[in-house]
């Protein structure tokens, strides 16, 4: 096991939260960086 490895398995949902935590078209995109939601804007952004 590398040290990058864990004994820690991820679940569809953990899976799917970090996916939409890293899509600027997604609510929790902007939540994760201290947004209420995606602003109106953000495609500019």
């Amino acid at each position: 096991m590398s040290q990058f490895e864990s004994d820690y398995e991820q679940t569809q949902d953990d899976i799917d939260n970090r996916a939409d935590q890293l899509n600027p078209n997604n609510d929790s995109y902007w939540q994760s960086r201290g947004e209420e939601e995606r602003p109106e804007d953000w495609e500019d952004q």
